[in-house]
């Protein structure tokens, strides 16, 4: 967690300005030691693709139904 010595506050890094200070005293803010601060890109998890492929098979027939009651 990064650290604001002048406040004695820790700070989340999304909570930190773009230039990496503090947002209350505008102070630069010192990261943690030891960890990697670098922006990671996360994938989503396989059943967030089956859910949305279910969903989308779904309201697809939903949809063709829909049509078919019309005619």
């Amino acid at each position: 967690m990064p650290w604001c010595a002048p406040c004695e506050k820790n700070w989340t890094p999304t909570s930190l300005t773009s230039a990496g200070t503090c947002p209350d005293c505008g102070e630069p803010v010192e990261p943690t030691p030891g960890v990697d601060h670098a922006p990671q890109i996360y994938r989503p998890p396989w059943h967030f693709w089956l859910g949305l492929a279910a969903a989308t098979i779904y309201l697809g027939w939903r949809a063709i139904d829909g049509l078919l009651l019309l005619f």
